[in-house]
């Protein structure tokens, strides 16, 4: 069961996300493709979930999902009432595989992305693994496969703001400063990170200044 059956209930905020996110589809580089799915029902009140990977013959070099969650009391690990969590995987070649720096360049992947797209956040959390599966019998014929996998998690900054806020309000003088208002930009911000983190494990040439791809995989 998706998340659609909780939208007549939804915080406006949680619309407005989820609306901007929407239109945000159609913002993204022309190489990825993303859908929607449906979304976990267990895991916050409110949820909402993207699927995405590349087009066209290169659609099995990378893979993710991105989810929105949204608990209205809030949660403690999450520092606030808004999470995003992703999930990325893709195919390396062997060599690539065997490198100790991956993981870390894979974690960069991801930081750079939200930078890129100034896309702000806090608690930003998550792990790195790289499989490799063996094949033997009758499966040897496919070839061993090699994969890298991002999952991980933040809290947007905006979350805790109301729509219309304005960003330029802050508080009293010496006061924390005030996290920036919701905006669609600000919104869509984080699904184009999303789109930019797959292009990069897949290996595409970077959209953005300073995002490093991976190599390419050979045929």
């Amino acid at each position: 069961m998706g998340a659609a059956q909780t939208y007549e209930a939804s915080p406006p905020i949680f619309l407005a996300s989820t609306g901007a996110l929407r239109d945000g589809m159609t913002r993204l580089r022309p190489e990825i493709s993303v859908h929607e799915v449906a979304a976990p029902t267990r895991l916050a009140p409110y949820a909402f979930a993207l699927a995405g990977g590349l087009t066209g013959d290169a659609a099995d070099l990378a893979a993710g999902r991105l989810i929105v969650l949204m608990d209205p009391d809030g949660q403690p690990a999450w520092q606030g009432s808004t999470r995003f969590v992703c999930y990325a995987r893709a195919s390396v070649d062997p060599e690539i595989a065997a490198d100790p720096l991956l993981a870390d360049v894979a974690w960069s992947w991801l930081r750079e992305s939200l930078d890129a797209h100034g896309a702000q956040f806090r608690a930003l959390g998550g792990a790195v693994t790289t499989t490799t599966s063996r094949r033997f019998g009758v499966l040897r014929a496919d070839g061993d496969s090699f994969d890298v996998e991002l999952r991980c998690s933040w809290s947007p900054d905006w979350a805790e703001t109301e729509l219309g806020d304005d960003p330029a309000d802050g508080g009293p003088a010496g006061s924390e400063p005030a996290r920036p208002a919701w905006s669609p930009a600000g919104a869509t911000a984080h699904l184009l990170a999303f789109g930019d983190l797959l292009a990069a494990m897949a290996g595409l040439p970077p959209a953005l200044s300073g995002v490093v791809s991976l190599p390419q995989r050979r045929g």
